[in-house]
């Protein structure tokens, strides 16, 4: 009988539900697509596919680069922008149709006061909603991911991006069959493709960090956290529609302005968390150093990006693509180990659990450094980082 295998402690395993959950959204993003090639000709659509996705690796990339201490899964990450772009996206739309034909009609209004008033009022809390299911799902189904604001951000960032694609299409196609035409598109491109193609992303933020926050706390103070996050969520999205349909050029500037504070904002939530990650690893790693998998030279490495980035970088020198993996790995496991013991001292685990991921993480580490490039050296910290006798990467010792 065959062990099994300590990576599954990583959850990046595509599930059953996993892969019916991308197909539903799937299916969902080519009839939402579908829509838009009825609306507009098939040549106007196909240029708007490609102006609204060429951005995207470009954002998808800026976002990952904040998830660099404690990467998420990648199914995780992959399920929530094709959330975003397929199944929110579908049903926001619907609804918000359903919303401005009932204002027009029920009012009496003009075609651009109804739009406004729906923009305004109507598409911040159904967009808003659609977008934030899928963390909620994550909070039900795959709590244990949710370590901190970090994650709830970057889970919010890959649904609003989704979002965000599809629906530019949409503005896109609206944009070159309008009386402007080309010149209406670019303007078009200019303010939601430049300008603000981290709108969306920054709404459902609000939502990410209190669902990640919840994670951390009593299931009966979850509630109100959440509907707290929600509710500035939608009111965030909603200021910014409002501003840009009445406040006119100004209104445009103080959105804009808006969205830039918040942005530095989150960043500065995402650096602080990062300090309390090192903060865990500093803390509990230590005790694990006559096990052999961890010293002092190993904390020091793993308590700042850079130093890890280094420590990847000469084990590909070094021992290639196996020696990269081995060194990433290790780097994520003796992370996650730190924050297992984080969510222990949170009661967020049982004790059988708690011992079964230990045991998990531990045999990654023990498997990443048998892979290690040079074997490794047991020498003081003082004197060996750690990595390779004689050869260490330069500015790993502390």
């Amino acid at each position: 009988m065959t062990s099994r295998d300590p990576r599954w402690v990583f959850k990046d395993r595509p599930s059953v539900a996993l892969i019916a959950g991308l197909v539903l959204a799937g299916i969902c993003a080519l009839v939402s697509f579908s829509f838009d090639v009825i609306n507009g000709a098939p040549v106007d659509f196909l240029i708007s596919l490609i102006l609204a996705s060429a951005p995207v690796p470009l954002l998808l990339a800026a976002v990952l680069a904040l998830d660099r201490m404690e990467p998420e899964p990648r199914s995780n990450l992959v399920f929530a922008f094709a959330w975003g772009a397929g199944v929110a996206v579908l049903v926001a739309g619907v609804i918000n149709s359903l919303n401005l034909h009932y204002i027009a009609g029920a009012g009496g209004l003009s075609a651009d006061s109804a739009r406004n008033i729906a923009a305004t009022f109507g598409a911040p809390v159904v967009e808003e909603t659609m977008k934030g299911l899928v963390l909620l799902g994550l909070l039900r189904f795959r709590r244990t991911e949710l370590d901190g604001p970090t994650d709830g951000i970057i889970y919010a960032s890959m649904v609003g991006l989704g979002f965000a694609m599809s629906e530019n299409v949409s503005y896109y196609i609206a944009a070159l069959n309008s009386e402007l035409g080309v010149q209406g598109l670019a303007v078009t491109v200019v303010l939601r493709g430049i300008l603000s193609p981290f709108a969306h992303p920054l709404f459902t933020s609000m939502i990410g960090i209190a669902v990640a926050y919840a994670a951390q706390r009593r299931s009966s103070e979850r509630a109100f956290i959440i509907l707290a996050g929600w509710v500035g969520a939608m009111l965030l999205h909603g200021l910014w529609n409002g501003l840009a349909s009445y406040g006119g050029f100004p209104g445009l500037v103080v959105a804009y302005l808006t969205l830039l504070v918040v942005l530095f904002v989150l960043i500065g939530v995402v650096f602080r968390d990062r300090r309390r990650i090192v903060a865990l690893i500093q803390r509990y790693l230590p005790p694990y150093e006559p096990t052999r998998l961890v010293d002092a030279a190993d904390v020091y490495m793993l308590s700042a990006l850079a130093r890890r980035r280094q420590a990847r970088q000469w084990a590909r020198a070094h021992g290639g693509k196996a020696g990269l993996r081995a060194m990433s790995d290790y780097q994520l496991a003796a992370t996650e180990l730190g924050l297992l013991h984080e969510r222990a001292a949170r009661h967020m685990v049982d004790e059988q659990t708690f011992h079964e991921e230990q045991r998990a993480l531990l045999e990654c580490m023990s498997a990443a450094r048998a892979d290690f490039p040079v074997p490794r050296q047991h020498t003081s910290a003082s004197t060996s980082p750690g990595y390779a006798p004689g050869a260490p990467p330069p500015g790993l010792a502390p």
